[in-house]
């Protein structure tokens, strides 16, 4: 007898779990996808204490754009160099908790474009008061400082597929600051 009260051979009953556990896999819970937009290169460095401090993020919700596209230059005085690359929308920046470890007031990372739009110049911008990442076209909402940057609300949420945004590495320097890394 099996788990399921069905009579198998003893030869088939190995194969009928192995099916059983794939349909059941491949139907059930729907995870989160978050690589809709296309993957481009991400280099932003911030691994000197000064630029850091000037730049970086350091209260939870404090958040930071980085756009290097089609002449749009952001933050303003950054030191953009021929090395730095801010993804396909650009880069959102912003102080949270790290969802996989809960350690807070970490540097977190995403692509500002929407999965849900999918255009360079369609980006999410994080609300003030909820401190989620609302795309200004289909009204999608993103959990940026907890939720990896799942979707909370608006089509990405409610849609047959659920759409987060794509996350980046926010990795520790040496020297205090951070580089942000696809």
């Amino acid at each position: 007898m099996s788990a399921f009260g069905i009579k198998i051979r003893r030869n088939t009953s190995a194969a009928v779990v192995a099916s059983l556990l794939f349909v059941a896999v491949t139907t059930g819970c729907q995870g989160v996808i978050d690589d809709r937009i296309p993957s481009m290169p991400v280099a932003i460095n911030l691994s000197d204490p000064a630029v850091w401090n000037t730049y970086g993020v350091s209260g939870f919700g404090m958040h930071r754009d980085f756009i290097l596209f089609q002449g749009l230059i952001q933050p303003a005085g950054f030191p953009y160099s021929s090395i730095n690359c801010t993804g396909f929308g650009g880069v959102l920046l912003i102080s949270g908790m790290d969802p996989f470890t809960s350690e807070a007031g970490v540097p977190l990372a995403y692509d500002l474009a929407c999965p849900i739009e999918r255009e360079q110049t369609v980006r999410v911008a994080v609300d003030p008061e909820t401190l989620d990442a609302v795309c200004p076209v289909c009204d999608s909402h993103y959990d940026v400082t907890m939720g990896a940057g799942a979707p909370v609300a608006g089509p990405a949420l409610t849609g047959t597929k659920k759409y987060g945004l794509r996350r980046y590495r926010c990795i520790p320097s040496g020297q205090g600051g951070y580089i942000i890394t696809d």
